[in-house]
């Protein structure tokens, strides 16, 4: 369990992320890092063959996956350092608790596994339980627990692991009477006794004399329990004290909650607070594989900690990660348009119009003069690569090419051939199932009315995608119908060529028409020149939709 005060804050790209996605998150988390911030790259999606092939090629690993950010137990679950054993006994509890402050005590066995909890009220109740001297037979005392709790000192020794199996009694009367009320095994608490009683004792069939109010034992009478095999123990503490301290030899366990709720680390917070409305308790355990990780109590989840997130290339909502909307987003890099996220306080904002985030990380690091390792040069340079498709899309600018041009330098690669390796490393299906093609690269856009996800593939050949349209297609509409959207659009962008096929999927197709100026009667329109869904695809949308009434 992390607790507070610790958590690092996660970069990290949109759904369905690209090259310059993940790469973006790793470099900005670099960045960041040598500014002194606890940054860690994250992803929130599978990365595609492309991104494969440059993380391998430079020797980097995935970022972290986060499936959401939506809080979860571990967020407020605080490290467990206070736990008693279910063996332990009540007089240890009472200690742990003293010192602690703590209201409620996890319990665990031998082996760290979670066997129970125990809280302030239980004690109490076995405390207002009491009447006198408890029997400890069926509670499978030991006489070493006795030992411990009366602070005794061992005259005579025996088997300190054997259990109690006699009453205890206190020899206050006349000896007679003492006598006649002990039965094998009992145990008996005495104070300043003549020789001769004890050894009358002794002999009475007991298992255990106490000594009380550390009164001196003659040598004879313990010649004589050694004899007879009997413990005897001397302890500084009074009679009437050392019986409420027999009273809490009881072992933890008699009277421990032995099926406590507990959570587990992943537990969303929405789904717990309802059972923490219902039992009211003060504290849970926290388990994993049944080993005690943490506690949370019921003040800390009322106000978690939000999780802290730096958004790389995407700031819209629609494609953020999951839960976005818990966390608290304190920085945006970015080279799309504006896509309305808010934030409830003013953060740190660098868009420009670049082909790649990945330019806008590697001059930011310049800008801080911050060095940039060749590992980390090698996928900031993919990644530019892969927005700009080596340069040919629209979206590519001067400075992306400039900042490649220095990133291959510290790279130490050729930036052509490394760039036909990558990419041709990342086109064509491969082993891609058709919901995998149409789902690649997906980013979601609200546009008018409408809302609608563009996905892109890039192929060296369009004609593989093509040849399986008909399947796309049922695909496509499945998604749009389960998901809610009015459309869903599919790029297979021709690499060589410098062209794209649009395939979609959904209404109003009287929006592809008008935006494209093509028929769109069918399932599929060809755009000569078309690479960029950004500034290609998006913007004529965004106009069509001026031009067309709502269906």
């Amino acid at each position: 369990m992390k607790g507070k005060g610790n958590k690092p804050i996660y970069v990290i790209g949109h759904r369905n992320p690209d090259t310059d996605s993940i790469c973006s998150a790793i470099g900005y988390s670099h960045l960041k890092q040598a500014l002194g911030v606890n940054a860690v790259p994250a992803r929130c999606g599978k990365i595609n063959n492309e991104t494969k092939y440059a993380l391998e090629y430079f020797k980097m690993e995935q970022p972290l996956l986060l499936a959401d950010l939506y809080p979860r137990v571990k967020d407020v679950a605080l490290e467990c350092k206070t736990v008693v054993r279910q063996h332990d006994t009540l007089r240890r509890l009472g200690e742990v608790m003293r010192k602690s402050e703590l209201q409620s005590v996890p319990v665990t066995d031998s082996n760290g596994d979670l066997v129970g909890i125990v809280s302030v009220s239980d004690l109490a109740k076995r405390y207002f339980l009491e009447l006198g001297l408890q029997s400890l037979v069926d509670m499978r005392v030991r006489y070493r627990d006795i030992i411990q709790a009366t602070e005794s000192k061992v005259l005579v020794a025996g088997d300190e692991n054997e259990f109690i199996e006699g009453s205890i009694k206190i020899a206050a009367g006349s000896v007679e009477t003492t006598l006649n009320s002990l039965k094998p095994k009992d145990i008996v608490l005495v104070g300043d006794r003549s020789v001769t009683t004890l050894r009358k004792i002794l002999n009475s069939g007991i298992s255990c004399m106490i000594v009380t109010g550390g009164c001196r034992v003659a040598a004879e009478a313990l010649a004589e329990a050694a004899n007879l095999k009997i413990f005897v123990l001397a302890t500084p503490y009074d009679t009437y004290t050392v019986g409420r301290l027999l009273n809490q030899c009881v072992p933890i366990r008699r009277i421990m909650h032995s099926e406590p709720i507990c959570f587990r680390p992943m537990d969303l917070l929405s789904d717990i607070k309802g059972i923490m409305d219902e039992h009211r308790f003060r504290s849970y355990p926290v388990v994993e594989n049944n080993k005690l990780v943490g506690i949370v109590s019921s003040d800390e989840i009322m106000l978690p900690e939000r999780e802290k997130v730096i958004l790389v290339d995407h700031n819209e909502r629609g494609q953020a990660v999951e839960g976005i909307e818990d966390a608290k987003i304190v920085e945006i890099i970015d080279h799309h348009r504006l896509g309305g996220i808010q934030t409830s306080e003013p953060i740190y904002i660098r868009q420009e119009p670049v082909g790649c985030t990945c330019t806008i990380v590697a001059n930011m690091h310049w800008d801080n003069d911050v060095e940039i390792p060749p590992s980390i040069a090698g996928l900031l340079l993919s990644a530019i690569i892969s927005d700009t498709v080596l340069f040919k899309s629209p979206t590519c600018t001067q400075k992306d090419k400039n900042t490649a041009e220095r990133l291959a330098e510290i790279a130490g690669v050729n930036l052509k051939e490394y760039g036909l390796a990558m990419l041709r490393a990342g086109a064509g299906i491969g082993g891609k199932t058709p919901t995998e093609i149409a789902k690649n690269d997906l980013k979601e856009f609200k546009i008018g009315d409408y809302r609608i996800i563009v996905s892109q593939i890039s192929v060296m050949d369009p004609k593989e995608v093509l040849d399986i349209e008909e399947k796309l297609i049922d695909v496509m509409k499945d998604n749009c119908e389960r998901e809610g959207f009015d459309m869903h659009l599919l790029m297979v962008t021709d690499i060589l060529e410098e062209a794209t096929y649009l395939v979609y999927a959904g209404s109003p197709k009287t929006l592809i028409g008008e935006a494209f100026k093509k028929d769109a009667s069918g399932t599929h329109v060809y755009l000569p020149g078309v690479m960029s869904r950004k500034k290609q695809i998006i913007p004529p949308l965004s106009e069509a939709v001026k031009r067309i009434k709502p269906q």
